[in-house]
């Protein structure tokens, strides 16, 4: 069933979300209206990421918890985590519900978070992080380093590590957030629009996102074969 909770502290690790600067212009929803917006587009996405999952998963936890950060100051985000008994929880910052134009942008965003759990994106980059921390370790150690030295290439070979594929994981989380934002009764097309309003990361070097036109193409392309 649909758990939404509010929460007052920090997360857990998440699959890598650059935070979205909110433009200075914006058509969002009145504060109410986006309130009762997200609430009734959580009760319809979730079940269908819920069936998706079991479906498309064996002895994976699909009981998905919906959390809303409500510190203040936190930008438009929304991210994918585990719980310490490895329950997914997707959370939603308040400035990234408010920033929504419609229900379908706000499924797709909560689609393509419901996909990452699914495909077990933080579980790999978790691995990526630490074969690229042994990996510089090693480099380092055989270099002669000292201890800090070691330390500090432990910690760059888990960072480039943890987002060597991230950019294949947030295309992989946009074609499934799109097939589960379409069962959900939604349009995906419609709400993949959004990234059109934020800033372009380009395709920088281990950058953690693909650039935006890839990401609305891809959506375009799984929606037209569904």
């Amino acid at each position: 069933g649909v758990s939404l909770l509010f929460l007052g502290a920090c997360v857990e690790s998440t699959v890598p979300q650059e935070p979205v600067n909110k433009p200075a212009v914006s058509a969002s929803l009145p504060e109410r209206s986006a309130a009762k917006l997200f609430v009734n587009v959580v009760n319809v996405v979730e079940p269908v990421a819920e069936r998706e999952c079991r479906a498309r998963t064996k002895g994976m936890n699909c009981d998905y918890k919906i959390v809303v950060d409500d510190r203040a100051g936190q930008p438009v985000n929304a991210a994918q985590t585990l719980d310490k008994n490895g329950r997914p929880i997707i959370i939603f910052t308040l400035a990234m519900i408010a920033d929504v134009r419609n229900a379908d942008e706000l499924a797709f965003v909560m689609g393509h978070e419901a996909a990452h759990h699914i495909r077990g994106h933080l579980e790999r980059q978790q691995r990526n992080a630490s074969t690229g921390a042994l990996v510089f370790a090693g480099l380092a150690a055989l270099a002669g380093a000292d201890a800090q030295t070691l330390q500090n290439a432990t910690d760059i070979g888990a960072q480039v590590g943890a987002r060597t594929y991230s950019k294949d994981y947030e295309l992989e989380a946009d074609i499934l957030g799109t097939v589960i934002t379409k069962r959900a009764g939604f349009n995906p097309v419609k709400g993949a629009a959004f990234f059109s309003r934020i800033p372009d990361p380009g395709d920088r070097f281990l950058g953690t996102h693909p650039p935006n036109a890839q990401r609305i193409e891809v959506v375009r392309k799984t929606a037209a074969q569904l």
